[in-house]
């Protein structure tokens, strides 16, 4: 879980608190408030799933070959031919 997920849970939570409070007092601008911050929430937790889900499918650690090896490797390679 990271940054994202959690504000937006965050946001997501309270802005359907909010709303919910809109609906029982009658207060349409509480209402739209709301529903606008609960939508913001909702965007950025599945915003932060999509950076953790591109995380994980990405290696952390790729083979690298270092240039030295290459230029040692490559004249075998073509003797071999």
């Amino acid at each position: 879980m990271n940054k994202d997920q959690i504000e937006g849970k965050v946001k997501d939570v309270a802005g359907r608190i909010e709303r919910q409070a809109g609906e029982w007092t009658g207060d349409k601008k509480k209402q739209v408030k709301g529903a606008v911050k609960q939508a913001e929430g909702k965007i950025q937790n599945t915003w932060g799933k999509v950076k953790d889900a591109a995380g994980a499918a990405v290696p952390s650690k790729v083979p690298r070959v270092e240039q030295d090896d290459a230029e040692e490797k490559e004249p075998e390679f073509r003797a071999r031919r």
